[in-house]
């Protein structure tokens, strides 16, 4: 990394190397395999006393001579100058490593070529024992060339034990050594038989014609059996992952290997069809047509060859920006403008940030992506990503998937790099798509008389937001089924629960009745129909206005599963409909007490960050069917499923089908991670390092800027994140991996490799967790139910292993919620809503005329109609007063 980078553009990501390369070594092979071809045939010609096949063999000679040492010398002396200028780096530690192995294969080359003139020469001058006797001289002078190549060729992609020695013979004799030699040898003999076709079909003689091309053909079949045999030795002895990208781990490769694997099948093919009798009309052109396809198949070799070294020059000590291996920590320690030479801008600043940001593409990135070129072209590649999700992508390469190196940089620079493609390269002004104004919305606050009523009614949504997905055409991960509770307080010196006798109704509100978009996701999901399923999202055919039913433990009434939508009739977006909820005497139909209660739900995920297309509704919220399909494209190509072609056809995919997941309980398939595991876990290596919450901002509607906002309590409004809770999104992501770790998944273990803990100093002190019933405890920070003493406080890494404990579920000791009083997750009394400031405190001031939790400010008599003394809901509570 620290030579002066040749700017190619258009023709980067190697396109010159893989062309020179390809076509350098197409002929290298046939040089090799050919100078056998050469011997044989004189050999034969002799043996059958057949001056026409010696005439042949001196003819092919020449066609071999200009072929091998015209073309072949200037391809190898451009190889020498393209790796040069492309990959300096790497060509100097193959120069000082093999330095005499270099030497030595020169000399060889120097004796090919001097055999190879004086055979061609010498032909018909010379007596024939001492003219083959040259030939013969000439093949092991070529073979021997094959021998010291390969071994500096193998030495990239199998290094060995010279990683650790740094031993010439551990290099040289590498692990692919002798395998990958016997390969070679195979395929140049069948290139000979292919060259020799080109000949041999010009023949004038028909029975000489077919003599020889059968001859040809026979060089090209014969050792198929040992090419395959010998590459199926080659690919074993790869390290695992290289074996595992050379097998199709990089989807971008896989189409060469089948198309090496089609190609061989083809080239028989062909062998066998030019054994067969025909014009010589016919059998040109296909001699030439063989010829290409054998171009083509010398080119499928090589770049899965190459592809097995992904992400490296060489294999396990040289990334393919130069960058030595090991070193990225302390790179991106310092910063990559710093420890690199040949840079402009040594600092960041708003001033320079998009040209630093393109002389790190030129160190980090120009060696493999072209600039609009044919070959990985970062325009292309990057076009659906704005700033934030490219940011994104460049910090997970190499962590999930590892045929990219690792960015070594800082932030700032990841930054820069970020914007530079986005804003130069891509051209993208990225106006980002304007959040819909959010409106005030109306709000009535239903009357309570605190001398005449005799009930209070308490209601709220169990989730402080539901969250959901919308792209029903195409997958959903977070079905709809919003869940509302209840409880009705008669008032007295000692308040009672009211759970016999009594009727409670939710009602929509106007607009909701008809709910658009319904995702109707029982149609296919027939794996959870009829099974028993969490609170906050069951009850099929549940509506938009009905009865409560009492819950299992007989102290709350509960809707669990009403299909809210933040969208209403009109087509308009409201993430905060207020729903009205009425208790009723059973026998008389008397109504005993009124209150309303938001229901909070978005479809507001920011997979479009990453997966292309724009907000699905109002530029507000909404997964579109753009991003949807790139989601499970992107599946597809990592994890060989077919999820787009399924939801194509009209079954759209449930995530829990296959992925277990507690908030269902759906079983999926056990040996695959939880949903929330794989999610959390798998994106957590690309939003890792970012400064607090803002990876949470990213896909949930909990930043600032987000058009929901629904981080609106108590908790929020002093400034606490997500992160005083759940931690980091590392911290977070790592606390669900552990468990599947240690529920014997080995996929959390590749997730995990690359994540650091943020809170606690060693993944060994992170506490696993089952999602959505391992939680945060309340307790945690408000010790003996006092104020936090910490100025940040944390809840996280100390779980309630629920659900019973889960603060949306628990009781006092008289059977009173705790969000009764204190206001739903996520809202907290008192809460402030961006769409109305009282939407989610409507309880509180309807029945003490102030936001705090219900009875804070010595508002006791709400439920206690004698001055209340003693301590009973839980400690402290007259202090909290």
């Amino acid at each position: 990394m620290n030579f002066p980078i040749w700017e190619l553009q258009w023709a980067g990501g190697g396109l010159l190397i893989a062309l020179i390369a390809v076509f350098h070594v197409y002929i290298a092979h046939f040089a090799v395999g050919g100078g056998l071809f050469l011997v044989l045939t004189e050999h034969l010609g002799y043996r059958r006393n057949s001056p026409a096949i010696l005439d042949y063999t001196k003819r092919h000679t020449k066609f071999f001579l200009l072929v091998t040492m015209v073309l072949g010398g200037i391809t190898g002396v451009g190889i020498w100058f393209i790796i040069s200028l492309v990959a300096p780096a790497a060509t100097s530690q193959l120069i000082h490593i093999f330095v005499f192995a270099w030497a030595i294969e020169w000399v060889f080359f120097l004796g090919e070529i001097v055999a190879l003139f004086i055979y061609f020469y010498t032909f018909g001058k010379m007596g024939a024992r001492n003219h083959l006797t040259i030939g013969w001289i000439y093949f092991f002078f070529g073979w021997m060339s094959l021998f010291m190549i390969n071994g500096i060729i193998g030495f990239m992609l199998t290094p060995g034990d010279w990683l650790t020695t740094r031993d010439f013979w551990d290099g040289f004799l590498n692990p692919s050594f002798w395998p990958s030699l016997a390969f070679r040898t195979f395929i140049a003999f069948i290139l000979a038989g292919l060259y020799g076709f080109v000949t041999a079909t010009w023949e004038k003689d028909p029975q000489t014609r077919e003599t020889l091309v059968r001859y040809c053909a026979a060089w090209l079949l014969a050792p198929f059996a040992f090419l395959l045999l010998s590459g199926w030795w080659y690919v074993s002895v790869l390290p695992e992952g290289a074996q595992a990208m050379v097998l199709g781990a990089n989807p971008e490769i896989a189409p060469y290997m089948q198309g090496f694997l089609w190609i061989s099948a083809v080239l028989f093919a062909g062998g066998l069809l030019m054994a067969v009798r025909m014009p010589a009309a016919v059998k040109r052109p296909m001699a030439l047509v063989l010829l290409v396809i054998g171009l083509l198949y010398m080119g499928c070799f090589e770049t899965v060859r190459e592809a097995g070294r992904r992400p490296y020059l060489i294999n396990g000590y040289m990334y393919s920006n130069a960058i030595l291996a090991g070193t990225e920590d302390a790179i991106s320690a310092e910063g990559y403008l710093q420890t690199s030479g040949w840079h402009r801008n040594r600092e960041i600043t708003p001033e320079n940030a998009r040209d630093a940001g393109r002389e790190i593409f030129r160190g980090q990135c120009a060696a493999c992506h072209s600039i609009g070129g044919p070959l990985h072209d970062i325009k292309r590649l990057s076009a659906k990503f704005g700033t934030v999700g490219l940011e994104a992508q460049i910090a997970g390469m190499g962590k999930v998937y590892s045929y990219m190196p690792r960015f070594a940089g800082t932030v700032q620079e990841r930054k820069a790099l970020a914007a530079y493609i986005v804003h130069d390269l891509i051209d993208d002004p990225e106006v980002t798509q304007q959040t819909r104004p959010r409106p005030e919305l109306d709000l009535e606050i239903p009357a309570f008389d605190a001398e005449g009523d005799e009930y209070v009614l308490l209601a709220w949504c169990t989730l402080g937001e539901k969250c959901i997905s919308d792209s029903d055409s195409r997958f959903s991960m977070l079905p709809p089924g919003s869940t509302l509770m209840a409880q009705l307080i008669r008032r007295g010196p000692l308040p009672e629960l009211v759970t016999e006798d009594v009727e409670i109704t939710f009602t929509a509100p106007a607009g909701f009745e008809n709910p658009s978009n319904h995702v109707e996701f029982w149609d296919y999901a027939p794996s959870l129909v009829g099974k028993e399923l969490a609170p906050n999202v069951s009850a099929k055919g549940l509506g938009m206005s009905g009865t409560m039913k009492p819950s299992d433990q007989n102290l709350t009434f509960l809707a669990d599963g009403i299909p809210v939508l933040p969208y209403m009739d009109d087509g308009t977006v409201n993430p905060y409909p207020v729903f009205t909820i009425e208790a009723k005497d059973k026998a008389s139909g008397e109504i005993l007490a009124t209150t309303k209660v938001v229901a909070p739900v978005s479809t507001e995920i920011g997979c479009r960050n990453c997966h292309d297309g724009t907000w699905r509704h109002d530029g507000a919220m909404g997964i579109s069917v753009t991003t949807a399909s790139d989601v499970l494209a992107r599946h597809d190509r990592r994890h060989k499923t077919e999820l787009l072609p399924q939801a194509e056809a009209g079954k759209p995919v449930l995530c829990q089908s296959c992925h277990p997941d507690p908030l269902l309980k759906a079983e999926g398939d056990p040996a695959l991670l939880n949903l929330p595991a794989a999610i959390h876990g798998f994106h957590a290596n690309y939003l890792s390092e970012a400064p607090d919450a803002e990876p949470c901002h990213t896909c949930h509607p909990t930043g600032p800027d987000s058009y929901t906002y629904c981080a609106r309590g108590t908790h929020a409004s002093k400034g606490l994140t997500c992160v005083n809770c759940h931690g980091t999104m590392e911290d977070h992501a790592l606390s669900l991996l552990k468990a599947e770790k240690e529920a014997g998944k080995p996929k959390a273990d590749l997730l995990m490799r690359h994540i650091k803990p943020r809170l606690v100093a060693s993944v060994e002190e992170i506490e696993p967790r089952k999602p959505w019933n391992d939680q945060p405890d309340c307790l945690n920070c408000h010790v003996d139910f006092e104020p936090p003493q910490d100025a940040t406080p944390s809840a996280f890494n100390q779980w309630v292993r629920g659900p019973e404990g889960l603060y949306r579920m628990r009781t006092d000791d008289a059977g009173l919620m705790c969000e009764s009083c204190h206001g739903s997750t996520h809202a907290e009394y008192p809460a402030v809503n961006a769409f109305h400031p009282d939407l989610d405190a409507i309880q509180p001031l309807q029945y003490q005329g102030h936001p705090g939790p219900i009875g804070s400010k010595d508002n006791c008599a709400v439920c206690h109609t004698e001055d209340k003394y003693d301590e009973f809901h839980h400690p402290n509570i007259l202090g909290q007063l």
